[in-house]
């Protein structure tokens, strides 16, 4: 495994963004990677003024954990400086962010995270509270449905089974049209034959009956007691999906609080776990 693979964590000074950085700390760990604070500003002039308030904070954390903690700033817009900043970069790996849940005022950040997220083609791990004592990513729950990007997180499926020790399980999407069954039955064979051939073990659930498929993923993820989702955002989101609400930013917000892993459609011609390595 690489030494100078990067974990970025975004930075606003509050709990949730704590809760981001224990979390980050334990997979850091676990992959040999480093981490990186980035806070941002809405102007040049105030970089200075918040570098001097976040070099502390990663010092202080870098003493504490023995992992080697930078502190970057950047002036821009939180929706797009985030995926600007990990843009085509080999270095970074992951994004791992803090977020509030949807619990009253709070229900548009579930659709705020969402914009940060798909502004970057790096994956975000959205947390809402810190790592339990012995919390682990042993069982990862995978919905399978008809779209053809369920392949490229199937990469990070197998990177996280291998790395964890994880076990993936399956919950597949009902769906009535023949042609769309079709393509969640392939989707759901390929990713049985490459879990078989790298070696991670997986479960099947049942199919999920007709309705809402992002909360039947998360009522199957509670009942597990999974310590992790892992979903594909839509590709070429727009703002009405901001607006009535994309089916993932209710699995990022998610009630149970369960961390979920987010990748972001990639055009990637082949199945490969190469870059992760």
């Amino acid at each position: 495994m690489e030494s100078n693979k990067k974990i970025v964590v975004p930075w606003d000074f509050t709990e949730v963004a704590e809760n981001a950085l224990a979390h980050a700390v334990k997979i850091a760990k676990a992959i040999n990677n480093s981490l990186v604070l980035l806070h941002i500003v809405k102007a040049e002039s105030d970089i200075d003024e918040a570098m001097q308030k976040l070099q502390p904070i990663a010092a202080e954390n870098e003493k504490k954990t023995s992992l080697k903690i930078e502190a970057v700033v950047l002036a821009g817009s939180i929706f797009t400086t985030i995926g600007e900043y990990t843009k085509d970069r080999d270095d970074i790996n992951l994004v791992i962010m803090g977020t509030h849940g949807m619990k009253g005022m709070q229900k548009l950040t579930g659709s705020w995270a969402l914009k940060v997220i798909v502004s970057s083609y790096v994956p975000f791990v959205v947390v809402q509270d810190p790592p339990q004592e012995n919390s682990s990513f042993d069982k990862i729950v995978f919905p399978v449905d008809f779209k053809n990007e369920n392949r490229e997180k199937l990469v990070w499926a197998i990177y996280f089974g291998k790395i964890f020790k994880s076990k993936i399980y399956f919950i597949k999407q009902a769906v009535k049209d023949s042609a769309l069954v079709k393509k969640v039955n392939t989707n759901l064979s390929f990713a049985k034959k490459y879990l078989t051939k790298y070696e991670v073990e997986y479960e099947m659930a049942d199919t999920a009956e007709g309705g809402n498929f992002a909360q039947q993923t998360i009522d199957y993820a509670q009942k597990i007691d999974a310590g992790l989702m892992m979903i594909m955002t839509t590709k070429d989101i727009g703002t009405l999906d901001y607006v009535l609400g994309a089916s993932e930013q209710y699995i990022i917000a998610n009630t149970a609080r369960i961390p979920v892993m987010c990748v972001n459609p990639r055009k990637i011609n082949n199945f490969s776990l190469g870059s992760l390595y």
